[in-house]
């Protein structure tokens, strides 16, 4: 399960990394978001609590973060997610609902990229 842990917490870096270049690119181009941002997210999404649940999982097999950030790393990005969902339903992001989650995207990056480097060490 750990090496699970750690193959998936690479994916979620990737994963990431490639929601804040895309949010970045629309910001330069001044597009909307189209049908593959949103699919980005969804992707983002299950990847970040798949993270979650199997770090859960090894919490409860007795296996212990070296660093008790690891744990704060790995669950930031799901309550920024969260907040992305509560301000990108917000009237100032009503023409441009991608934005926050672009934002959340970069923080989630830097979070589990942090995560990551706990974790190995």
């Amino acid at each position: 399960m750990s090496e699970l842990h750690r193959w998936i917490g690479f994916l979620v870096v990737g994963v990431f990394a490639l929601g804040w270049l895309f949010g970045l690119g629309l910001g330069i181009a001044r597009r909307q978001a189209g049908d593959l941002f949103w699919r980005w997210l969804i992707i983002a999404q299950i990847v970040a609590f798949a993270q979650a649940v199997a770090g859960v999982i090894l919490l409860l097999l007795g296996r212990r973060a070296t660093d008790g950030l690891h744990i704060v790393y790995g669950v930031g990005p799901l309550v920024i997610l969260g907040i992305a969902h509560a301000l990108a339903r917000d009237d100032s992001f009503r023409a441009r609902p991608w934005v926050p989650f672009a934002f959340a995207s970069f923080i989630s990056f830097g979070l589990s990229l942090r995560a990551l480097m706990t974790g190995l060490g």
